[in-house]
């Protein structure tokens, strides 16, 4: 019918790719504690304009979203001081440790923020935090048949971590928070969103722990 959008089919799913530029030149123009900002001087095409963005250079990061068998997801407060509030997250973390493998990261992130360990991971989504102002890419894990660190490998936490409260919140509540304006953080809103939407056929068709992460800037 005129006017009605054409059915997509396997040729033309609509999927992110990779698009190289041409890159002129890229400096690092700050050197932070945790990550840096960098420079980068380009054309969109081979006889285009030089165009200049400045970003952060992030080495990515991982999140988990723990499922219990009632099927409650564990959400955690923390303090964020770069917007002044606390916030009910998912573990996350940095992926700062050259060589480590991503789930491994994962499972050290469950471990050390919500004291959990799980038998059963599976890919939930990737996503650019922020793609026009950073490299970060987050990657986010459902994790499930959880049972408790050992006490005596639990881990210490400190600074803002040391105040985390955690909370196993049904995921339909969760969803309504997220509909709702009440949750701000975005690992954890798309990751609990991703839950729902996952559960739909029981989870049967998420990716494996394991699955290709291309868009990891360890991987460009």
């Amino acid at each position: 019918m005129p006017g009605m959008p054409e059915t997509p089919n396997a040729a033309r799913q609509v999927s992110d790719a990779p698009s190289p530029r041409r890159l002129l030149s890229s400096r690092k123009v700050y050197e932070g504690r945790i990550w840096d900002v960098v420079s980068d001087s380009f054309q969109l095409s081979e006889h285009g304009d030089e165009l200049v963005r400045d970003y952060i250079d992030h080495p990515g990061a991982v999140a988990v979203l723990p499922m219990n068998d009632a099927g409650e997801v564990l959400l955690m407060k923390q303090y964020r001081h770069p917007v002044g509030m606390d916030l009910w997250e998912i573990p996350a973390g940095l992926l700062d440790v050259e060589g480590e493998d991503f789930v491994v990261g994962a499972a050290r992130e469950l471990a050390e923020e919500a004291d959990l360990v799980a038998g059963t991971w599976n890919v939930l989504a990737d996503f650019f935090n922020s793609p026009g102002s950073s490299s970060e890419a987050i990657r986010i894990y459902l994790a499930r048949d959880l049972s408790d660190v050992p006490d005596h490998e639990l881990h210490v936490r400190t600074d803002e971590e040391a105040e985390i409260e955690l909370h196993w919140t049904p995921l339909d509540e969760a969803v309504a928070a997220v509909l709702a304006g009440r949750l701000h953080n975005p690992s954890a809103v798309v990751g609990i969103l991703a839950a729902a939407a996952a559960r739909a056929d029981g989870f049967e068709h998420l990716r494996p722990a394991n699955a290709a992460w291309p868009a990891h800037p360890s991987q460009r």
